[in-house]
């Protein structure tokens, strides 16, 4: 005897035989992103996860806390993909139900940068839609259990310009600079010495270290790892934004250009300043999403009051790297000094020695090594 089955149960009795493979780029070009950030499936459907240079994670979590993984969760663990691969690895997820899987990427600060991915996530109108999800990633939103509430953006450092005398060595001279409340005095260092910071140490979206402090006549050398950064000077109020595009008068600041650095290189281009005061200096890379992921460093930051690097940093990923205007940063007026840090030119009194002159002019330059 024939039995027959209406066509819609008997596909409904073989799901996998019809199911769809989602393949989900993670790091593709470089970018903090999976590309589709979203997938709507059904049991029985796969998301395949491909991965591209260099490090990333696929790891679930949940929509209260975007950025810590869930005991017992779908996790890929660190998937290292060398530059030039051909052969990418994958990393599948079969889909069980229609329930909402968070995920997001574990390497530092790749999660902050919005690098975050879900399945079957509710509806864009909804309070718990992906984009709201992925505004609690990057710090955009207050959360009681993920992200610092009541925070206060930093108010822009305050200075003024002073004239101080200062002796080194058998000479003496006369120097007008930008000072900050809490900077020491234009002390030139009795021995310089050279500080040495790395750019993208181990594939870290970092300078390591980030935070130094640094005394006249001492020198800072970048040296840049794989594969492309900065360093290029910005202000405290502008994480994310080059000096001049900031500063109300315009200053230039210092900038390395983008360094790039192939995989596998066993030397390295570097970057170096001379220090020549005291102020703060505040710097940042300019490779996209990278100053969002906090990469940023700074200069004889003062520790003590509301502009240190901890805040400097902050705000750098708070705004993700953007910036509410084009014009000049929150507190910049028309006092600011004309140039300050590594870039500001010390001025010498007519008693100086014609080989302190040259070293003063050194003091104030910027140079590629």
């Amino acid at each position: 005897m024939m039995i027959s089955i209406p066509l819609g149960l008997a596909l409904a009795t073989l799901p996998r035989v019809f199911a769809a493979t989602y393949d989900v780029s993670v790091g593709a070009e470089g970018l903090l992103r999976y590309n589709p950030q979203t997938v709507h499936a059904v049991a029985g459907d796969i998301v395949n996860f491909v991965f591209h240079p260099k490090n990333h994670t696929v790891t679930q979590s949940t929509f209260d806390s975007p950025c810590s993984p869930v005991l017992g969760g779908v996790d890929s663990g660190f998937q290292p993909v060398a530059a030039g691969t051909t052969a990418l690895p994958t990393f599948q997820h079969h889909v069980m139900d229609s329930s909402t899987v968070w995920i997001y990427c574990q390497q530092v600060n790749h999660c902050k940068s919005g690098m975050v991915f879900a399945i079957n996530p509710p509806p864009d109108s909804a309070p718990n839609s992906f984009a709201a999800f992925q505004a609690k990633a990057q710090g955009n939103v207050t959360s009681s259990s993920t992200t610092r509430t009541g925070y206060v953006t930093p108010p822009p450092p305050s200075g003024a310009t002073v004239t101080a005398t200062v002796t080194a060595g058998s000479s003496t001279y006369t120097t007008t600079y930008y000072s900050y409340a809490g900077t020491p005095p234009p002390t030139p260092a009795p021995q310089p010495v050279d500080h040495k910071i790395i750019v993208g140490d181990n594939g870290q979206l970092s300078y390591s270290p980030a935070n130094i402090s640094a005394a006249i006549g001492d020198t800072v050398t970048f040296e840049f790892r794989p594969k492309n950064h900065t360093v290029t000077q910005s202000s405290f109020s502008a994480p994310c934004q080059p000096l001049a595009d900031t500063s109300a008068d315009r200053r230039v600041g210092f900038t390395s250009g983008f360094v790039p650095v192939a995989p596998g290189s066993t030397t390295f281009p570097t970057f170096r300043l001379k220090i020549n005061d005291t102020a703060p200096i505040w710097g940042y890379c300019g490779q996209r999403g990278h100053c969002g992921a906090g990469m940023v460093f700074s200069i004889n930051a003062v520790e003590s009051g509301p502009n240190n690097f901890a805040a400097y940093q902050e705000l750098a990923k708070r705004i993700n790297g953007t910036t509410t205007s084009s014009s000049a940063a929150p507190g910049a007026s028309s006092s600011s000094p004309a140039s300050s840090g590594a870039v500001h030119v010390m001025a010498s009194s007519s008693n100086l020695s014609i080989a302190s002159i040259a070293s003063l002019v050194l003091l104030a330059s910027m140079y590629f090594l």
